[in-house]
């Protein structure tokens, strides 16, 4: 489930979502670095800036996701999207995995915006990340039998470590990480595809990945919840 054996052409067929954020991501950094490129001015209206997204800049409730710090942060983000995130793409679809991602990535966001203070500036996309592991934690509580028993030690030990290091380690945004952590949960717990097999080994068989009907309005609803979300926020600091 969580090891990559696909060629590289396979990878980009498998997940194009994956691959697409990671190109993103590889785009932006250069641009950021690069001295071809006036990389601090993009940074700068990218970056999550709380005193920016109070004075109107939402978009900065999203572009944090795709931009990074240093090539180390860049590096461990993307090698955790590609970990993690290929059985969560294959079972979901590219869809309905873009949703979990940027929702948790921007639950994580705003949280960031309502409860640090109009100077906290940051950037990544840890809070979309952990979106993924509260997915999986949902699915080891509420719908074990998805799993194998080895990968769902394996999602478990990971979730507990990732959430230790948010405490421990320095200059972490510990409010994306538990709120990213938080929405992926919640979207897992009221989302379901009616299968008893596990993820991984179900790459070519889309059929038996396909939700029940009755799930596709929370979707929907999640999709414009997150339109009404970012509307009402934008009431309030009028």
């Amino acid at each position: 489930m969580f090891t990559r054996t696909e060629s590289f052409r396979e990878f980009i067929r498998f997940y194009p979502v994956i691959t697409f954020i990671l190109i993103l991501h590889a785009i932006l950094y250069l641009l950021t670095v690069l001295p071809l490129f006036p990389g601090m001015l993009l940074f700068e209206q990218l970056a999550g800036v709380n005193l920016f997204v109070s004075e109107g800049q939402w978009w900065r409730l999203l572009t944090p996701i795709f931009m990074h710090a240093g090539f180390a942060h860049v590096l461990f983000n993307s090698f955790s999207l590609v970990l993690f995130g290929p059985p969560l793409e294959q079972m979901l679809g590219k869809i309905k995995f873009i949703l979990l991602y940027t929702f948790s990535g921007i639950l994580a966001n705003v949280a960031t915006f309502l409860l640090m203070p109009l100077t906290y500036t940051h950037v990544g996309s840890s809070g979309a990340i952990f979106g993924l592991f509260g997915f999986y934690l949902a699915m080891f509580t509420f719908r074990r039998y998805m799993l194998s028993r080895q990968n769902a030690q394996i999602i478990l030990t990971i979730s507990v470590i990732g959430i230790i290091m948010t405490f421990i380690q320095p200059n972490i945004n510990i409010t994306a990480h538990i709120f990213g952590l938080i929405a992926g949960f919640l979207i897992g717990a009221f989302s379901y595809t009616d299968s008893k097999k596990d993820i991984y080994h179900q790459v070519r068989d889309n059929s038996s990945w396909r939700p029940a009907g009755n799930r596709k309005s929370f979707w929907q609803m999640l999709l414009w919840g997150g339109v009404a979300l970012l509307a009402v926020l934008g009431l309030i600091n009028r």
